[in-house]
């Protein structure tokens, strides 16, 4: 039950979004700049660097709706969503993203966290400045948007194959439907 009365039986962050409205366009702007807009970096990626950040901080919702959007924009699907979040460095994936969820994990430590070799690393793997900045933003981001809905103790689907249904939403309409 959340801390708060929402008005709303909407799970996770979407019952925040829906009881205030005021701030639910600039931060389904940010998600969907951070998440789908202009990068080199896959939207898949990008969830699933927001899916790894959140289930650092043990958000359930928060890792389980981006695992699902992530998976559904990814070849590999779940398999590698799964082995990201339980072993990123056992996980099959490039260089590249191995190096940038590290760094993505230093920023869920903590900003201070992210050290000039992690960066160098990351270069060497072939990340550029622009997708280093834009990994620790998600990552901060994320750290953000799961202590708000933790915070708030907002509940969990009733169902869990909801997310799979949202994921769909989230791919062909994006984050800015949320905020409607």
């Amino acid at each position: 039950m959340p801390h708060i009365n929402l008005g709303n039986d909407a799970p996770g962050i979407v019952s925040l979004l829906i009881y205030r409205p005021e701030t639910a366009k600039p931060l389904s702007d940010l998600a969907e700049a951070l998440l789908r807009g202009p990068s080199s970096l896959t939207p898949g990626e990008r969830e699933l660097i927001a899916a790894y950040v959140s289930r650092l901080n043990d958000c359930s919702f928060c890792s389980d709706s981006h695992a699902a959007f992530a998976a559904a924009q990814l070849p590999e699907g779940m398999t590698l969503v799964d082995q990201v979040r339980a072993d990123p460095g056992g996980a099959p994936v490039s260089a590249k993203l191995g190096a940038l969820l590290r760094i993505a994990a230093a920023v869920q430590r903590g900003g201070k966290n992210v050290r000039a070799q992690d960066v160098e690393a990351a270069r060497e793997a072939g990340a550029s400045d622009l997708e280093i900045h834009d990994v620790v933003l998600i990552a901060a981001a994320f750290c953000m948007m799961n202590r708000y809905v933790d915070g708030l103790a907002t509940t969990l689907p009733d169902d869990p194959d909801g997310y799979a249904v949202a994921a769909k939403s989230i791919v062909s309409a994006g984050y800015a439907a949320l905020a409607r």
